[in-house]
C-alpha cells in the first residue's frame, strides 16, 4: 500500500569479527560538513584514518553533508534543510513535504524546536532497515535521536555512539548571556531535543567521549552511568598541522578559531582582553577564524572597544590557508568558557604556535601544563587574558619553548590515528560484550 512503513526484517544474530577481520561501521551523523563545526572534522577524519586500519566506514549523513576523503562511502540522508545559511528557518516549497516525517520536521520547526536529531534518526532508521546484512555496528556521532531505540530493540542494531560534550553546557551559557524574555522562551523551545537525548543516551550500552571533563559533565547533567562511558580524545592530522618555518611571524599577530555569536566560545572575552592589551601593545590585533552572524552583537562590542582596524574575520578559507594563518601569528588564543575538548587548541599546538588559553573544561587536558606546554587563566576573566598574552607577545624564548613543548605534547597525545585505534578497541568491545550477552541468555 502506498505511503506504508517498510516492515522491518527479521532480526538476524550478530556473528562476531574475530580480532583481525574489518569491521564494517554505519556512521550516523545529522549535520556533517566540517566548516559548521568540529563534528564534520571528527567524522572525516576519524573515517579515513579506520578505512587505512583496514576497516569499511559508511557515513549516512543529513545535510549540509560531509566533505570525505573517499565520497563514495557517503550515503546522503536528505532532510528539508530547515537551517541552511543562506535561508535559516525557511519554509519549504509543498512539493518538498515528501512524508510525515517531513510533516514533522517543519511542524517542530515552526514551533521554535530543533528538529534535525530527531528525524534524522527516523530517516536513517528506514534507510538501514534495507542493509541489515552490511553492516557490523552503528556508530552514532551525537545524534542520539529516538530513531536509535527502536534500531537496537526491535532490528536488532549493535549501537555505540560519541558524545563530545553535554549541551547542556550550550543551553546554560546561552540562558545566562539573554536578558530577553522572548529569547529566554525560544531558546527553551530550541533546546527541547535534549530531553530526548539525555533519555536515548541512556539506553546506549556503551558510548566514547573525548575528556575526562566530558566524561565527568555527561555523567552529572545527563544521567548516563560513568561506567558505560569511554575516553577515545580526538586529534589533528601532524602532515597538515605542523610548523611552516618559511613563514614569518607576524609581529602582534593573535589568532583564535572561534564561533563569534556562541557565548560558549570566548570572543567577547578575548576583544575586551585585546583592548588592554593594546594600551601596551598598540600593534595587537587579531585574525579570527569565523564570521558573525547578520544580528551579531560581536560589531558593535568591536566598534566599543575601539578596535574596528584590529581584528579581521576569515571564514571559508582551505585548511592550508588556515595553516598558513597559524605560521603569520605570535600568539593562538583559545578564550572559551567551556570545551568538551578544544580542537583549536590541539592544531595551533601541532602547529607550533604558543598557546595562551583559558581553563574552561577540558582545555587544560589538551594544552597540558601551565607554563610548559600553554599559558593557563581562568575562563571569563579579560584582565587575566589580556596579561597571559601580554607577556607571551613580550617573550620570544617563552614563546619558542612553549610552542615547541605544545608541539611535542600535541603529537604524542592527540593524532586522528591514535583516535581512530581507540574506537576501534571500543568497538570489538562492544560486540564482545554483546556476544557474550547473547551466549549467556542462550545458556539459561
Amino acid at each position: 500500500m502506498p505511503g506504508a512503513p517498510t516492515p522491518p526484517p527479521a532480526t538476524r544474530p550478530v556473528v562476531l569479527p574475530a580480532d583481525d577481520q574489518p569491521l564494517r561501521i554505519a556512521w550516523l551523523i545529522y549535520r556533517g560538513n566540517p566548516h559548521c563545526g568540529g563534528q564534520g572534522v571528527y567524522t572525516r577524519y576519524v573515517a579515513k584514518e579506520v578505512e587505512e586500519l583496514g576497516h569499511e566506514v559508511t557515513v549516512f549523513a543529513g545535510p549540509p553533508y560531509p566533505e570525505l576523503v573517499d565520497p563514495e562511502k557517503l550515503v546522503e540522508v536528505p532532510s528539508l534543510d530547515l537551517y541552511r545559511p543562506s535561508h535559516p528557518f525557511r519554509l519549504p516549497f509543498p512539493h518538498e513535504i515528501r512524508d510525515r516525517i517531513d510533516v514533522q520536521e517543519l511542524l517542530m520547526m515552526c514551533g521554535a524546536g530543533f528538529p534535525e536529531p530527531y528525524t534524522f534518526s527516523l530517516r536513517v532508521r528506514k534507510v538501514l532497515q534495507q542493509r541489515r546484512g552490511d553492516f557490523d555496528l552503528v556508530h552514532d556521532n551525537q545524534c542520539l535521536g529516538r530513531g536509535l531505540v527502536p534500531m537496537m530493540q526491535e532490528d536488532g542494531w549493535p549501537v555505540m555512539a560519541t558524545l563530545h560534550h553535554p549541551i547542556t553546557v550550550d543551553r546554560d551559557l546561552d540562558f545566562a548571556h539573554t536578558t530577553s524574555r522572548f529569547r529566554k522562551l525560544t531558546l527553551r523551545r530550541w533546546y527541547g531535543f535534549l530531553g530526548m537525548q539525555m533519555e536515548v543516551a541512556r539506553q546506549i550500552p556503551r558510548l566514547v567521549t573525548v575528556s575526562e571533563s566530558s566524561k565527568r559533565d555527561i555523567t552529572a547533567q545527563m544521567g548516563v552511568d560513568a561506567d558505560r562511558l569511554h575516553i577515545v580524545p580526538v586529534g589533528v592530522d601532524p602532515t597538515i598541522f605542523r610548523p611552516k618555518p618559511e613563514i614569518a611571524r607576524v609581529p602582534g599577530r593573535l589568532m583564535t578559531t572561534a564561533s563569534a555569536d556562541v557565548p560558549m566560545k570566548g570572543l567577547a572575552p578575548l576583544l575586551e582582553s585585546l583592548a588592554k592589551v593594546r594600551t601596551e601593545r598598540p600593534d595587537a590585533h587579531l585574525v579570527v577564524i569565523g564570521r558573525p552572524k547578520e544580528r551579531s552583537k560581536i560589531p558593535a562590542l568591536i566598534d566599543t572597544l575601539g578596535l574596528t582596524d584590529a581584528v579581521e574575520f576569515v571564514s571559508g578559507v582551505t585548511t592550508e590557508r588556515i595553516v598558513e594563518l597559524y605560521a603569520e601569528a605570535e600568539v593562538a588564543c583559545v578564550p572559551s568558557l567551556y570545551e568538551g575538548f578544544s580542537l583549536p587548541a590541539v592544531e595551533a599546538m601541532a602547529c607550533g604556535v604558543p598557546v595562551v588559553a583559558t581553563t574552561g573544561g577540558a582545555v587544560p587536558e589538551v594544552v597540558g601544563r601551565d607554563e610548559e606546554t600553554g599559558l593557563l587563566v581562568p575562563p571569563g576573566d579579560p584582565s587575566a587574558l589580556a596579561a597571559a598574552i601580554l607577556r607571551a607577545l613580550g617573550d620570544a624564548d617563552l614563546r619558542a619553548r612553549i610552542g615547541a613543548a605544545g608541539r611535542e605534547r600535541a603529537l604524542a597525545n592527540f593524532t586522528w590515528r591514535q583516535t581512530a585505534l581507540g574506537t576501534v578497541e571500543q568497538w570489538r568491545i562492544l560486540l564482545e560484550d554483546r556476544a557474550r550477552a547473547t551466549h549467556d541468555a542462550g545458556v539459561r
